[in-house]
């Protein structure tokens, strides 16, 4: 019996389109405007169109809406096409700026002047919000519309040829001043800034609003179906008008779905460019943060993020989604296909007494217990090791399994080892912790039989490499929530960083290069920092800790 697979209403819309034969092929884009860093809510945007052209054997095209230069940078550019290439949204070569579009823009704007359905207005910006009105009142007219198509169309070539100052007239749309949507009275289409773009330097000193250019971009490129998030409906009549007006033939359809919100996290630029810029986290990709250069930057993985945004599906209205399932995606992901590794964050030295002095075996160790085709590594082993702090006690707490003075553990992978003493500091502080082996149980299994319940992990000390760890936290407190309401600051979670200087690896780890991610025994999932790692020192930023808050369906 066939699965039954529910469509969602973006799907069940383009596949009526194709049905009534409105459209040949389907052709999406995504369209980001090159002023910031991407984040975790753009990614729901890329994969959502990119997974509709691949559904429906269409194309994908990757468009840079640079229509505002006052905002935008080649870094910016760089960095999203970066973002979206990660994400494995495949655009085959169809990458687009809207710049390169100004001169038919400019043509688009001339039609309407001749048709009677632009003007230019010299209405300053305070009196222009004037005439708008408000919700409950209607605007009124320009003094200026009823200029003729003849004046309107010298005025605005003299825009364009830099004889008016800037700020000085628009050319606005001739809709309606007494619409009820705000969007449709006589919107503004084009305004006078002598603003060198990043792309088109200072060829043009008038430039296209985003609600002019956007629908014009989309009906340049065939777009089918131009999908946007929920604060872009109001604006839909205005994108209609703009293509319908300009005579397109089969224009594109405007589908708007909800934006994605997560619990407890920092989305919003100016927020996040705060903390940026007042010190609290080292740049748009700290890994504290959920820009997607961030995210990569902490070790998650295009997949893990390709199954949360299927976990989290397409809806018409807003809801929040908890953080932990995004972290359950990425657990989920690396459980089975990273290496788990010996590290040692908090280390104590543990000497074998009755142990070879010089002697330095190999033993065993599974790459990933769960997935025997990963297979094995040899790992050194001494007399002397690092083990962890919270691995040995002075005194036993209750239902504690590990080391204490008089007590049986297995060394994982290596031996059974019984704790006969220990020395402290004159602060209490343990330093060395004293065992005896029993070298018949090598591999950690006894030959005659007896159980120990207590297994801890280690690394020996000749071999071991020291490297610089870093756990992260929410970078807000996540009981007071992301906002001050008095203020709108943020509440910033002060431990939302530690950082380990002196933690302790085995030394395959020195083999393996910055993005590489593996799971710590015991600890969570790690990634080497792409960022500060030197060959000199290696920096390991935790991506994830082992145990999830979140429990899927």
């Amino acid at each position: 019996m066939e699965e039954t697979i529910s469509k969602n209403f973006i799907e069940q819309i383009i596949e009526k389109d194709i049905e009534e034969g409105r459209y040949q092929k389907i052709v999406t884009r995504f369209p980001p405007e090159p002023n910031g860093y991407l984040h975790i809510g753009h990614a729901k945007s890329i994969l959502l169109n990119y997974g509709l052209a691949e559904e429906y054997g269409g194309e994908f095209h990757f468009r840079f809406d640079d229509t505002n230069p006052a905002k935008e940078e080649k870094e910016y550019v760089q960095s999203i096409k970066a973002d979206v290439e990660w994400l494995g949204a495949d655009y085959k070569g169809h990458i687009y700026f809207a710049s390169n579009y100004f001169d038919k823009m400019y043509e688009c704007a001339e039609f309407l002047i001749k048709k009677g359905k632009a003007y230019v207005c010299d209405l300053t910006p305070d009196e222009i919000r004037e005439y708008r009105g408000t919700l409950t009142e209607p605007g009124k007219n320009s003094p200026y519309r009823d200029r003729t198509p003849e004046e309107n169309l010298q005025l605005f070539r003299d825009m364009r040829d830099g004889k008016f100052p800037d700020g000085s007239k628009v050319l606005r749309a001739k809709i309606d001043m007494t619409s009820g949507n705000m969007n449709m009275r006589d919107p503004i289409l084009y305004r006078i800034a002598r603003m060198e773009h990043h792309n088109t330097g200072n060829k043009w000193c008038i430039y296209p609003m985003y609600d002019f250019a956007h629908p014009l971009e989309d009906a340049f490129e065939g777009i089918t179906h131009s999908i946007c998030t929920l604060e872009f409906e109001d604006h839909r009549p205005l994108y209609e008008w703009v293509v319908n007006e300009c005579e397109f033939e089969n224009p594109p359809k405007q589908i708007e779905f909800a934006k994605l919100y997560l619990t407890n996290v920092v989305t919003g630029k100016r927020y996040i460019k705060k903390l940026v810029e007042d010190g609290i986290v080292d740049g748009w990709d700290d890994p504290r943060l959920v820009s997607l250069s961030a995210l990569r930057r902490r070790g998650y993985t295009p997949e893990a993020i390709r199954k949360f945004m299927e976990l989290v599906g397409v809806a018409k209205s807003h809801s929040s989604v908890d953080n932990a399932m995004l972290e359950y995606c990425i657990r989920d992901d690396l459980k089975l296909k990273r290496p788990r590794m010996a590290a040692i964050l908090d280390p104590v030295k543990l000497v074998i007494t009755n142990y070879p002095d010089e002697q330095i075996e190999y033993v065993d160790v599974p790459n990933n217990q769960e997935n025997e085709e990963m297979g094995t590594r040899q790992v050194p082993f001494c007399k002397e090791l690092y083990i962890e702090r919270e691995d040995f006690k002075i005194e036993r707490p209750k239902k504690y399994r590990r080391l204490y003075v008089g007590n049986e553990v297995r060394l994982m992978n290596a031996y059974f080892v019984t704790c006969t003493g220990y020395d402290a500091d004159e602060d209490g502080n343990v330093t060395t912790v004293y065992c005896t082996y029993d070298p018949a149980s090598r591999g950690g299994n006894s030959p005659d039989g007896r159980k120990v319940r207590g297994t801890i992990h280690w690394v020996a000390v000749p071999t071991a490499k020291q490297v610089e760890v870093r756990l992260y936290e929410n970078i807000v407190d996540e009981e007071k929530g992301v906002y001050n309401e008095e203020d709108g600051s943020m509440n910033i979670n002060p431990n939302s960083l530690t950082v380990i200087e002196n933690a302790y690896v085995e030394p395959a780890l020195s083999d393996f290069k910055p993005g590489d991610s593996f799971q710590f025994m015991r600890t969570g999932y790690f990634c080497i920092d792409t960022k500060d790692t030197t060959e000199d020192h290696m920096v390991f930023n935790r991506i994830v800790s082992l145990k999830s808050s979140y429990k899927p369906n």
